[in-house]
C-alpha cells in the first residue's frame, strides 16, 4: 500500500511539474512575442507560434486538472486548506474581469456593454476559487483559465485580422499585442497553481507558489534589463561606431636636450593612432559625422561636481546624526526630511534651481547651476545610505577602540568610517546612476545650444599660483555659461533630429549614455571592492 501511495504521489508531482514547465515556457515565449523577437502570428513548421503556445498550455491545464481531481477524491495524500484565501480570490477575480470583458466585446459582440461581461467574469472567477476546497478551487481556476485561453487561440477566436477597440475612437489592439498578454498571464497562472499542487497545496504549497512568483519576478527583471540593453545596443552600435579610423606609424616617443652637445636626443617607435568621430567631435556643418563629445564632457563634469558637493556634506551629516546627535525628535525630523527630499520629483529640483539659483549665478543657465541642483538631488540619498552604513557598524568596534583610550573622533575616522565605506559607496553609486540620466533639471538650469561644437573647458578656467588663494580664475565661461549633457542631447535628438541621421544619432547617444553610466558604476564598484579588501586585511 505504501509503495502504491508513493507511486501515485510521484505521478502527481510529475504532472504538476509538467504544468510548471509548460506554464513557464508559455510565459517566457510570450515575453519574446510581446517584444516582437518572435511575433505571435509568425509560423514555426507551418504552425503559428501562438498555436504552439496554446497547445502547450492546454496540455499543462489537463495535467493540472488531473492532479486536482486526484487530490479532491482522496487518491493523493495532500493537505489543502478549506479555502484558497482572499488574495488568491482577488487575483483570479481580476483575471475573470479581463477575460469576461474580452469575451463579451469580441465573442458576444457587446461593443459598448462589455463592462457588464467583465463584471460577470470577475464574479465567476472569484466564486470558482472561493467556494470549494483549496485544491478544487485552485485547480478549477488555474486549469480552467489556461484551458479557456488556449481554446480562444486554437479555435481562432482571435484571428490574424482581429481588432479590438474598447471605446470608440480609442486605441486599437491587435493579435500581436493581445495574444502574448493572454498566453503569458495564462502561463503564469498555470505555473503558479501547478507549483502549489506540486507540494500538496496547504502551507507548503503556498510557500512553493510564493517562491515561484519571486523567482519569476527576478527573472522578469533580468529579461527586461537584457531587452532594454540589447535593443539599445542593436539600434545604436552601428551609428555610434561609424567612420572609426585607426592606424600605426613611426614617430617620436619622447626627446630631451643635451646642453653639452647642444643637441636633442629623440627616441622614436611605433605609435598607434585612433579616431572615433562620434565621441571625439561635436556637431558642425563641416563634420562628416556629427558627434557628442561636448555632451560627454558636460555629463562627466556634472557628475563630478554633484559628487564633490554631496558626498562630503552627506557623509558628514550622517556621522553627526549617528555618532554625536542624541536620538530624538531632531534626528527623526532630519530622517523624515531626507526621505522626503529623495522622493521629490526631479522637475521640482529643476524649478528650485531656476527660481533660486539661476538669478544669483549670472542670471543665466550654467554648468555650475546644474552641478548644484544635481548635488542637492544626490545629497539625501548619500545621507540615508551613509547613516544606515554607520548604524550597521557593530558597537564592539567602537567599544574596543574606546577601551584603548582612543578619542571619539579618532575612532570614527580610523574605525567606523572605514568599516562603513562600502555601504557609503553603494549609496553614491545608486545616486550617480540616477543623476547622470536626469533630463528635466538640467533642461531648466543648465542647457543652451542642444548640439554644441565644443565642450566646457573647466580645467582651462583655472591656474595655480604661489599666493593665496593659490588659484587664479582665468575666465568664468566654463562654469557660468550653458553647457550640454547626454540626457539633454538625447532628448533634443529625439524631438528634433540632426539632419537625415536623427534616429540613428539618438540611439547612438543613448548607447553612449548607457556606457557612461556603467562606467561610473564600474568605478564605484571597484572602489567598494577596494575598501572591502582593505577592511578584511
Amino acid at each position: 500500500m505504501s509503495s502504491l501511495v508513493q507511486s501515485e504521489s510521484s505521478r502527481a508531482e510529475y504532472a504538476a511539474g509538467v504544468g510548471v514547465a509548460l506554464g513557464s515556457l508559455a510565459l517566457a515565449a510570450s515575453v519574446l512575442a510581446f517584444a516582437q523577437v518572435i511575433p505571435a502570428t509568425s509560423t514555426v513548421a507551418g504552425v503559428a507560434v501562438a498555436d504552439w503556445l496554446a497547445g502547450g498550455l492546454l496540455a499543462g491545464a489537463l495535467a493540472l486538472a488531473g492532479v486536482g481531481i486526484a487530490s479532491r477524491t482522496g487518491a493523493l495524500d495532500t493537505t489543502p486548506d478549506a479555502t484558497a484565501g482572499l488574495s488568491v480570490v482577488a487575483g483570479f477575480g481580476l483575471l475573470g474581469l479581463a477575460t469576461g470583458g474580452l469575451v463579451a466585446a469580441q465573442t458576444l459582440g457587446f461593443s459598448t456593454l462589455w463592462p457588464i461581461g467583465a463584471l460577470v467574469g470577475m464574479v465567476i472567477g472569484a466564486v470558482l476559487v472561493a467556494s470549494p476546497r483549496e485544491d478544487a478551487g485552485l485547480t478549477v481556476a488555474g486549469a480552467g483559465f489556461a484551458g479557456l485561453a488556449s481554446l480562444i487561440v486554437l479555435l481562432d477566436v482571435i484571428s490574424p485580422g482581429w481588432r479590438w477597440t474598447p471605446i470608440e475612437s480609442s486605441a486599437v489592439f491587435t493579435p500581436d499585442t493581445v495574444l502574448p498578454i493572454l498566453l503569458g498571464v495564462s502561463g503564469l497562472a498555470l505555473a503558479w497553481v501547478s507549483a502549489q499542487a506540486y507540494n500538496g497545496f496547504g502551507a507548503r504549497g503556498r510557500e512553493r507558489g510564493a517562491n515561484f512568483l519571486v523567482g519569476a519576478n527576478a527573472a522578469a527583471m533580468i529579461v527586461l534589463l537584457v531587452v532594454i540593453v540589447g535593443l539599445i545596443v542593436v539600434r545604436g552600435f552601428e551609428p555610434m561606431t561609424q567612420s572609426i579610423q585607426y592606424g600605426l606609424y613611426w614617430g617620436p616617443w619622447f626627446w630631451f636636450h643635451v646642453p653639452l652637445l647642444d643637441q636633442y636626443v629623440i627616441f622614436s617607435g611605433p605609435i598607434l593612432w585612433f579616431y572615433w568621430p562620434f565621441v571625439m567631435e561635436g556637431v558642425a556643418l563641416t563634420n562628416a559625422v556629427n558627434g557628442i563629445a561636448p555632451a560627454i564632457v558636460g555629463t562627466v563634469w556634472l557628475v563630478i561636481g554633484a559628487v564633490l558637493l554631496s558626498v562630503p556634506l552627506g557623509v558628514g551629516t550622517a556621522v553627526f546624526l549617528t555618532e554625536y546627535a542624541e536620538q530624538g525628535r531632531f534626528t527623526q525630523l532630519v530622517e523624515v526630511s531626507t526621505n522626503g527630499l529623495w522622493s521629490t520629483p526631479s522637475i521640482v529640483y529643476g524649478l528650485f534651481g531656476l527660481a533660486f539659483l539661476v538669478p544669483r549665478l549670472g542670471n543665466t543657465n550654467s554648468l555650475l547651476t546644474g552641478m548644484l541642483v544635481l548635488g542637492f538631488m544626490l545629497l539625501p540619498l548619500v545621507v540615508i545610505t551613509s547613516r544606515e552604513a554607520l548604524l550597521n557598524v557593530p558597537d564592539e568596534y567602537r567599544d574596543a577602540s574606546a577601551a584603548l583610550g582612543v578619542s571619539q573622533w579618532q575612532t570614527i575616522r580610523s574605525v567606523v568610517l572605514p568599516a562603513a565605506m562600502p555601504g557609503v559607496i553603494t549609496g553614491v553609486i545608486l545616486g550617480v546612476g540616477r543623476i547622470a540620466g536626469e533630463t528635466a533639471p538640467i533642461l531648466l538650469v543648465m542647457t543652451g545650444e542642444p548640439f554644441p561644437t565644443n565642450g566646457a573647458d573647466v580645467l582651462g578656467s583655472f591656474s595655480f599660483t604661489s599666493s593665496f588663494p593659490f588659484v587664479d580664475i582665468l575666465n568664468t565661461g566654463a562654469l557660468l555659461e550653458p553647457a550640454s549633457a547626454l540626457p539633454y542631447q538625447l532628448f533634443a535628438a529625439i524631438s528634433a533630429g540632426v539632419g537625415q541621421q536623427g534616429e540613428g544619432f539618438a540611439w547612438a547617444t543613448a548607447l553612449v549614455l548607457l556606457l557612461v553610466v556603467l562606467g561610473f558604476y564600474a568605478i564605484g564598484i571597484a572602489s567598494r571592492i577596494y575598501f572591502r579588501k582593505k577592511l578584511e586585511a
